[in-house]
């Protein structure tokens, strides 16, 4: 079978609620103490699946982590009933939803031995996220467990790695040898740079990549600063095309001339600051938008609704299509509960370019698969969250049984 890229959603977890845990990311920060809508979240998140199936996409999945983290708590020495109500949200976050941040990949025509790595983020930056990586290599090992895979455990967090956000690809096509990007930060002002070149250059090194088709390459301190907490939300690539906001990278002139030499018929499309800010690429997450190539052949974005409600980033996007650039087709989707947390369209789906057939099929998504999934949250996830409600002993017994009954569902009760 042919190489397919696939895109692998992440399931929003019963327990998705607003604590403003996310420091650089504005919209986390903003919306912190609001009420959060579970069940909402998660028939979004399937729809925009169901999508990409209709576009004739190949559509994976993967599942909420268990909520309360009990086993977190306990190496802190606490309980979800004792702790205090910042470390109690800590570890009843669902972000683990936003599967960009899973892990780095790097496809079979890539890499050495020609089997496609997975090295999983350690997310150290952030004490919410930094104790996601146990089950996300558990899903992952599952998931990927034949020997086309190498699935890796992260980098020591000594150096802070972000997974897939922070790294692109750029190829005449998923299953020809591409040109890997990897995306750094040094500084952000008064935000942490959450990618460090260090952990990047040991990715790099795991995966057998030729030195001379890897590329790293520094977020500029501005984006940062904006609330560009990792590259995919100022750029994003695919195949030949780079689409990235002027004021993305550090030294843009440099990186873009490499891709001109590495890649056949490179494309480089970028939104000026003076149509687009920063500030309105980031609000409306344009960039961190499904950058893909259907069936047809057609260069496809699919955006959050936020996009097309902002006047200069849907602007921006009409006068490009209307001038027959290399994005031919705009695609609109409604992630509202994800993009109120601080993730867009791409941070929900982490990219493997793989067989299909060589992937575990409970992790692969159709069309009944998504009902009988809909079924399952529209039954069991709360219907909203109170933030202050994070500790009360009926809304955790609703979020432990509505995961294990997805995993039911999935026949995945290996990851109960």
């Amino acid at each position: 079978m042919p190489l397919r890229e696939i895109n692998f959603d992440g399931i929003v977890g019963p327990s998705h609620n607003y604590a403003g845990l996310s420091l650089g990311n504005l919209a986390s920060a903003r919306n912190a103490g609001e009420v959060s809508r579970p069940r909402a979240a998660a028939l979004q998140g399937l729809e925009k699946m169901r999508a990409n199936l209709t576009l004739g996409l190949v559509q994976g999945l993967f599942v909420p982590h268990p909520r309360p983290n009990r086993t977190w708590l306990e190496a802190l020495g606490t309980t979800l009933e004792d702790a205090d109500p910042v470390l109690a949200a800590n570890a009843m976050s669902a972000s683990a939803m936003w599967a960009a941040n899973a892990a780095t990949v790097s496809p079979s025509p890539d890499t050495a031995d020609r089997r496609c790595h997975l090295t999983v983020a350690n997310l150290k930056t952030m004490p919410h996220r930094s104790h996601e990586w146990p089950a996300t290599l558990a899903q992952l090992q599952l998931a990927f467990a034949v020997a086309e895979f190498a699935v890796h455990a992260p980098v020591p967090p000594a150096f802070g790695d972000e997974g897939a956000a922070n790294h692109m690809r750029l190829c005449a096509s998923h299953g020809e040898p591409g040109v890997e990007v990897f995306v750094y930060g040094v500084s952000g002002g008064a935000y942490p740079a959450r990618q460090h070149l260090e952990a990047s250059k040991a990715i790099a090194r795991r995966h057998g990549l030729n030195p001379e088709r890897t590329l790293f390459a520094e977020q500029s301190e501005q984006a940062i600063a904006a609330g560009a907490f990792h590259n995919d939300v100022v750029a994003v690539a695919n195949e030949r095309v780079l689409f990235a906001h002027e004021l993305a990278f550090a030294d843009k002139n440099s990186l873009v001339a490499k891709l001109q030499k590495l890649v056949p018929g490179f494309e480089y499309v970028e939104v000026p600051a003076a149509e687009v800010s920063l500030e309105e690429a980031i609000r409306s997450y344009l960039f961190n938008a499904q950058l893909l190539t259907t069936p047809d052949g057609e260069p496809t974005l699919v955006v959050p609704a936020e996009a097309q409600e902002t006047p200069a980033v849907w602007g921006w996007l009409q006068r490009h299509l209307a001038g027959n650039g290399p994005i031919r087709r705009v695609e609109v989707v409604d992630v509202r509960q994800s993009m109120a947390n601080g993730g867009g369209p791409a941070c929900l789906r982490l990219r493997v370019v793989a067989d299909p057939s060589s992937v575990d099929p409970r992790f692969l998504a159709d069309e009944a698969k998504l009902d009988a999934l809909a079924k399952v949250v529209t039954r069991y996830w709360p219907d909203e969250i109170h933030h202050a409600d994070l500790q009360q002993p009926a809304l955790v017994a609703q979020v432990v049984e509505a995961r294990l009954r997805l995993l039911d569902a999935l026949s995945l009760q290996e990851l109960a």
